[in-house]
């Protein structure tokens, strides 16, 4: 199948929570939750869109032939292109409509990030969204990065990223952006922020990497380092957690700046393309995080779609990489892109 043809039969099944619109920008679907859209008006997810149509390459197409090279390594994990997962969930009818379970979900995102060599990361809630994504790490290596809410009970955290140690996965992340998320229900009461004391409990108690997810300021970045996390995700957890946020590429490079290489940093917001990614890691990330879209790629060709959904990006991260001369990740850098 194509691409289009898995958007078009996605869109036959995924509404009305969904619209499965050509250019998932967060227009349609603003204020939408529970839903797929962004809190309120919207904002801080098309602060991200329009931010990134900012951000212009510097092209440069003097130099030898070459085949780009888009692999990279994250927490001692070969890929084949800087690209992860996000965590996602409510697919059983909450956010989306249930036409795709969260545990098949878990299990076609694990699959097709495997098959492609990108990084999935799975979820955590107040059902059994955590046990699932366990589920089909372990039915495919450990491939997979969980992502636990940021429990108030620090003891429980900390049980629930053992078993993703426990499972094999390389590292495991906590979404502290879902702090005070409305969409966690009555459960709600049983999340909240993490002081640098907490996180670095979560830290001792792991033999595997701990991220922090949802991490907008240089300051709350140093934070993170400080209590000896291994990275970051620079997030607004899709624009769903509040309005008014900056764009994440905006904040991006006072982060980098900040904390230097002390910190693996991977980013999410509005990124849709192999461009995109190729901006972001311009201006500082290590690697690129997209949600919905593959989302949408496991709802009209299962593990397959997401597949091919990750190759589609790599190939035109490749395609950016020989316009702008830039052979490998690491020649991505920052005067390889303008901001107007």
């Amino acid at each position: 199948m194509t691409l289009n043809e898995i958007w078009e039969k996605a869109r036959g099944m995924m509404g009305p929570n969904c619209q499965v619109c050509p250019v998932c920008d967060g227009r349609a679907c603003r204020g939408k939750i529970p839903g797929v859209g962004a809190m309120g008006d919207g904002s801080a997810w098309t602060a991200c869109t329009e931010y990134l149509k900012r951000v212009k390459i510097r092209m440069d197409t003097v130099h030898e032939a070459w085949d780009p090279d888009a692999s990279c390594e994250l927490f001692g994990v070969k890929l084949a292109s800087p690209l992860c997962l996000a965590p996602i969930g409510g697919l059983n009818g909450y956010n989306y409509n249930g036409a795709v379970s969260t545990a098949d979900w878990s299990m076609m995102a694990v699959e097709g990030a495997k098959a492609a060599g990108v990084l999935p990361f799975t979820g955590d809630g107040a059902g059994g969204q955590f046990q699932e994504g366990l589920d089909a790490a372990s039915a495919h290596g450990g491939f997979d990065v969980p992502t636990v809410k940021p429990w108030r009970d620090n003891a429980k955290l900390i049980r629930r990223a053992l078993r993703a140690a426990e499972a094999g996965c390389p590292a495991v992340a906590c979404d502290i952006d879902a702090a005070a998320f409305a969409n966690m229900g009555s459960a709600v009461n049983t999340v909240g922020p993490k002081s640098v004391d907490e996180l670095r409990e979560v830290v001792e108690a792991l033999p595997i990497p701990f991220i922090v997810k949802g991490v907008m300021t240089a300051e709350g970045a140093l934070k993170c380092a400080e209590a000896g996390c291994a990275g970051i995700v620079v997030s607004t957890h899709g624009g769903r957690v509040m309005t008014d946020a900056q764009a994440t590429a905006e904040v991006l490079p006072e982060i980098r700046a900040a904390v230097g290489d002390a910190l693996t940093i991977i980013v999410d917001g509005a990124i849709r393309t192999g461009a995109d990614i190729f901006k972001v890691l311009a201006l500082g990330a290590d690697a690129a995080m997209i949600g919905r879209p593959f989302v949408v790629a496991a709802h009209g060709g299962g593990a397959g779609g997401v597949k091919l959904y990750a190759d589609t990006r790599r190939a035109e991260l490749e395609y950016m990489m020989t316009m702008a001369n830039c052979p490998d990740i690491a020649s991505i850098t920052r005067d390889k892109v303008a901001i107007v």
